[in-house]
C-alpha cells in the first residue's frame, strides 16, 4: 500500500545509509518519516518504527487548506473549535494544539480557521532540519512497507517500543511518540529527548526538599537492606510479592527549540514550552502506569485492534536485527523480532508489549524526574545557545489544561494577549485583522480620553 520507516538505534550497530520513503503519506512532515528507526552508538544499531508527521496523524486524511472561510472569525461560527477542527475525520488533538494557545488563543483560532493547523513557516522548516540531524544521531531510518492502516499503526507502536529499549540500554532516546486521553479527547505528541541524566541536580534537590522527600545519603560502605532479602531458596533475587526492590532510574524530559536570535526567551515567551513539557510528562506517566485505554485511541484513529498484520509486513520487519538482548542484557540472548511480532500479531497485543516495555523502563511514580529542560539551538547551524530548567507543577498544568479544554469545547470565547504582552502583536501575521487587538486599542483610547477629561476638569 505505501512505504513507511522504521528507526534503528545507532548506539547498537554501525552507521548505514539513511533511506527515505517514497510514499505520499510519509512526506506530510519533513521531521517525520514513516518507518523503522534504529538507534546508533559505536555498537550495533537498534530498530524502531515511527509515524510520518509530528503528531502522528499521517494515516488520517490531511485537513483542507481552507477549512473555514476567513470571514468566519468576524461572523462567529457557533460550533466549538473542537467540532470545527478536531472532530473525525479530521485529526485528533495534539500537544501542539493544547500549548500553542498559551501564546495567544485568538492567534491560534485565526491559524486554525485559515489553515486547519499551524502553518509551517521558513523558520519552522529550518528548525525541522536541526531536529532531523539530532534524531539521526540516535536513529537510523529504514523503509518498511505498510499494507494496511493497522500495519502503519503497528510501526508507530513498534518505534515507541524500540525507543524505550534504546533509553533503557543507552540512557537516552529521541523522538518518542506518545498518546493519551484528556477529558475524553485523544491527544498525541512526540517528545524530543528522554534521558536518565538529571539536567539540574540542584533544582531537583530543592524540589525534593520542598516535597519533604529528600532522602538521606547512604554511606558508600553500607549495603542497602534489600541486599539481605532473598527468596528463601538461596538466591539473591527478590520474591515476586516484594515487587521491584531496585527502583528504576529517573527519566527526564527535554525539548529542543531553534531560534534565529542568539538571545534566549524569557517570561511569557517561555510559557508554551513549560506547558508542553509538563503535558508530555503527564501523558508519559499515564502510559507508563497503564492508565490509557488503548481502545479509545484505536477507535479515534479508525483502526481495528484485533486485525492481524499483513504477512509481508511481519516478514519485512521481522527480518531486521535491532540489536537488543533479552533478560539480563546478555548479548548472546538477542530478541527475536519475528517471533515477537508473531506472538503480538495485532494492535491490542502489540500495545500490551509496549506497556510492558514502559514497566521495564520507567515503573512507578518515582521513575519520573520533576526537572524539565528546554535547550535552545541556533536555527542556522544547530549550535547550542543555552538552556533553561524548571520544575514540573501538576497543579499549574491541571489548571491550564482544564481552562484550555473549556475553550476547545466552546464553553468560553478565545482570549487574546493582555496589554503587558502586546509585543506579541508586533510579530503576528493576523495583527491587522485581529478583532481582539482592535477592541483593546479602542478600550485604551477610551480610558485615555477619560483620564484627559478628568484631568482637565480637576484643573478648572
Amino acid at each position: 500500500m505505501h512505504a513507511q520507516h522504521v528507526l534503528i538505534c545507532r548506539f547498537c550497530r554501525p552507521r548505514s545509509v539513511l533511506l527515505r520513503s517514497t510514499s505520499p503519506l510519509a512526506t506530510s512532515h519533513p521531521r517525520r518519516t514513516q518507518g523503522l528507526r534504529l538507534a546508533t552508538t559505536t555498537a550495533r544499531p537498534r530498530l524502531v518504527a515511527r509515524s510520518s508527521s509530528r503528531n502522528g496523524d499521517s494515516l488520517l486524511p490531511p485537513p483542507p487548506v481552507n477549512p473555514e472561510p476567513e470571514s468566519q472569525i468576524e461572523e462567529p461560527d457557533l460550533r466549538s473549535p473542537l467540532e470545527r477542527f478536531r472532530t473525525a475525520p479530521k485529526k485528533p488533538l495534539s500537544v501542539t494544539d493544547l500549548v500553542s494557545p498559551a501564546w495567544c488563543e485568538v492567534q491560534y483560532l485565526y491559524t486554525l480557521t485559515k489553515f486547519g493547523r499551524k502553518r509551517r513557516t521558513p523558520a519552522m522548516k529550518q528548525g525541522s532540519k536541526v531536529h532531523k540531524v539530532l534524531e539521526e544521531q540516535v536513529h537510523q531510518v529504514v523503509p518498511i512497507e505498510a499494507k494496511t492502516r493497522e500495519d502503519g499503526w503497528a510501526l508507530r507502536i513498534w518505534n515507541t517500543i524500540q525507543g524505550l529499549r534504546t533509553l533503557r540500554y543507552t540512557g537516552m532516546t529521541r523522538e518518542l511518540e506518545i498518546w493519551g486521553v484528556l477529558e475524553g479527547q485523544v491527544v498525541n505528541g512526540i517528545i524530543d529527548e528522554l534521558s536518565f541524566s538529571c539536567p539540574d541536580p540542584e533544582l531537583e534537590a530543592s524540589i525534593l526538599a520542598k516535597k519533604g522527600g529528600a532522602q538521606q545519603d547512604v554511606p558508600p560502605n553500607q549495603r542497602p537492606i534489600t541486599d539481605f532479602i532473598g527468596n528463601g531458596d538461596g538466591s539473591s533475587q527478590p520474591s515476586a510479592w516484594l515487587g521491584n526492590l531496585h527502583p528504576p532510574r529517573k527519566v527526564y524530559l527535554m525539548d529542543v527549540k531553534t531560534r534565529a536570535s542568539k538571545f534566549l526567551p524569557t517570561g511569557a515567551s517561555l510559557r508554551p514550552t513549560h506547558m508542553q513539557l509538563m503535558l508530555y510528562r503527564r501523558l508519559l506517566h499515564s502510559l507508563a502506569s497503564s492508565s490509557v485505554d488503548a481502545n479509545v485511541i484505536f477507535s479515534r484513529y479508525n483502526v481495528n485492534p484485533a486485525s492481524p498484520f499483513s504477512d509481508s509486513f511481519i516478514a519485512e520487519l521481522g527480518g531486521l536485527d535491532f540489536g537488543f538482548s533479552g533478560e539480563g542484557n546478555d548479548p548472546e540472548n538477542q530478541i527475536d523480532t519475528l517471533a515477537e511480532l508473531l506472538s503480538h500479531n495485532n494492535l491490542t497485543a502489540l500495545w500490551g508489549l509496549m506497556i510492558t516495555e514502559f514497566f521495564h523502563t520507567m515503573a512507578g511514580p518515582d521513575a519520573f524526574g520533576d526537572v524539565l529542560k528546554v535547550e535552545f539551538r541556533q536555527q542556522s547551524d544547530g549550535s547550542i545557545l543555552g538552556s533553561k530548567t524548571f520544575p514540573h507543577d501538576e497543579d499549574v498544568l491541571g489548571n491550564y489544561v482544564g481552562d484550555e479544554m473549556r475553550w476547545w469545547k466552546g464553553e468560553r470565547d478565545a482570549r487574546g494577549v493582555d496589554i503587558e504582552e502586546a509585543f506579541k502583536c508586533r510579530i503576528c501575521e493576523f495583527a491587522d485583522e485581529c478583532t481582539w487587538r482592535k477592541e483593546k486599542i479602542e478600550e485604551a483610547t477610551v480610558k485615555y480620553r477619560e483620564r484627559q477629561k478628568s484631568r482637565k476638569s480637576s484643573m478648572k
